[in-house]
């Protein structure tokens, strides 16, 4: 058991307005008693409405970052959102075994909520293969799983827990399946690892602040796993998520798809 909050280091691009990528991480790395650092893939132009551009960084560039961090402190878990390139996939995964990172989370965004592309699509391949068996668990939702596995993401609730079995396959511990582009009242998200699959069942919440959702579940599990087992994890990060999706019209923020409300449970 830590004996000090868990610094946990976040990998991934910016949102200005502050609803998803690095911005949204260190919210949820903040609200779950974790000290959140921050490593840049991409400057990106967005706002709740799209995104304009994105500017990735020099693959050599976001290795020095990553150096800085772990040559001074410890980090107890990374999350790694978006890459942009294949050059910066490859750059991660080498120096983040170099260091022997640990409780390593890999949400592999490729679409903003907006429809628009974060990652070159030459890129896929090394996210497939040189990321996910990196990783201590992997958190696509439909779309994202369907890139990885090549095939269209249109999937009943049983095809869901097939594919997960797929998507363990490419190498990480766990998969944490996302239903939420699924139809129905209920929103079921897979965790599988190893032949034993847990179901986690949400109501639907209607609501148009729904930016950095992917973002916020991802750090937030992040978050917990130097203190906790996996589906602890993920059982802990999903009811935070509910809260802050549940809590998000208190915000007044943009005129698209707004933020969660990160910090629900202190204002």
């Amino acid at each position: 058991m830590l004996k000090s909050p868990p610094n946990v280091l976040t990998i991934a691009g910016t949102d200005p307005t502050g609803g998803a990528g690095i911005q949204a991480d260190i919210k949820s790395f903040s609200a779950m008693g974790a000290y959140a650092m921050s490593v840049v893939t991409a400057v990106v132009a967005q706002n709740t409405r799209g995104v304009r551009a994105f500017v990735a960084l020099e693959p050599e560039f976001v290795g020095a970052q990553i150096d800085a961090v772990f040559e001074d402190v410890r980090v107890d878990a990374v999350k790694i959102g978006m890459v942009a390139n294949m050059g910066i996939a490859r750059t991660i995964a080498e120096r983040l075994r170099h260091h022997g990172a640990c409780n390593i989370v890999l949400d592999p965004v490729m679409i903003a909520k907006s429809g628009d592309h974060l990652l070159a699509p030459e890129a896929v391949s090394a996210m497939r293969d040189i990321l996910v068996p990196l990783a201590d668990i992997i958190t696509p939702n439909l779309p994202e799983a369907g890139v990885l596995l090549g095939i269209e993401p249109d999937w009943s609730l049983d095809e869901m827990r097939r594919q997960a079995c797929s998507l363990h396959a490419l190498g990480p511990r766990w998969v944490l399946l996302k239903g939420g582009h699924a139809g129905g009242e209920e929103s079921v998200d897979l965790l599988h690892s190893d032949g034993r699959t847990i179901e986690f069942s949400a109501p639907r919440i209607a609501t148009k602040n729904d930016h950095g959702t992917g973002c916020t579940l991802s750090a937030a599990i992040a978050a917990l796993l130097p203190s906790l087992e996996v589906e602890d994890a993920v059982r802990r990060a999903k009811d935070y998520l509910q809260g802050a999706l549940a809590a998000a019209y208190r915000l007044d923020v943009g005129h698209g798809h707004g933020p969660l409300h990160h910090f629900h449970r202190y204002w």
